[in-house]
């Protein structure tokens, strides 16, 4: 069962083993980003201009995840390959993080619970309830419409709560993620 609290009106039922869908908090959001080892970007693309790039780019650099990337069309980005689909990664993943529209969205959320993830990621600005209900019926994770740099950065002392970096110069000690 979900590591979420179940309201009242939310029971499990056959339909709905964990119950219905509820956002993750942000302690919930920080355990999954402390927990996770790996990272697949669903949607990577070669463009630096792109969000999924750049968010790439700074978990490449910022994090100590292995991340992992995922476009059919695309063999290699910022020199590490590109897997056609979250099948074929060398490991299943602990967070898959969905650069790719809405529409696709619930289709992602079950591969993922069949190759095993823990946690599917709905980039910030990627809404679907029904890929939220997919995953949360198969006991994954799930987290929509938030950036998981911002995220990472935010709770990583990296990033204002805004998402931006404030140029800031302090002696705080960055918080590492394990």
């Amino acid at each position: 069962m979900s590591e979420q609290t179940l309201k009242h009106d939310d029971v499990a039922t056959a339909e709905r083993p964990h119950g219905r869908w509820e956002a993750p908090s942000p302690s919930r959001r920080l355990q999954l980003l402390r927990s996770a080892k790996s990272v697949a970007i669903v949607g990577m693309s070669d463009k630096p201009a792109r969000a999924s790039y750049f968010v790439a780019t700074y978990l490449l650099s910022s994090s100590s995840y292995t991340v992992y990337f995922v476009n059919p069309r695309l063999k290699e980005v910022l020199g590490q390959p590109v897997y056609a689909s979250l099948k074929d990664l060398p490991e299943v993943p602990d967070i898959v993080d969905i650069f790719r529209r809405p529409d696709d969205v619930p289709g992602i959320a079950q591969e993922a619970a069949e190759i095993g993830a823990k946690t599917i990621w709905a980039q910030l600005g990627i809404h679907s309830d029904e890929a939220m209900q997919v995953a949360q019926d198969a006991g994954l994770n799930a987290v929509q419409n938030r950036c998981i740099k911002i995220e990472h950065g935010r709770f990583h002392g990296n990033l204002h709560l805004a998402g931006f970096n404030t140029g800031v110069i302090s002696a705080k000690r960055q918080i590492l993620d394990r």
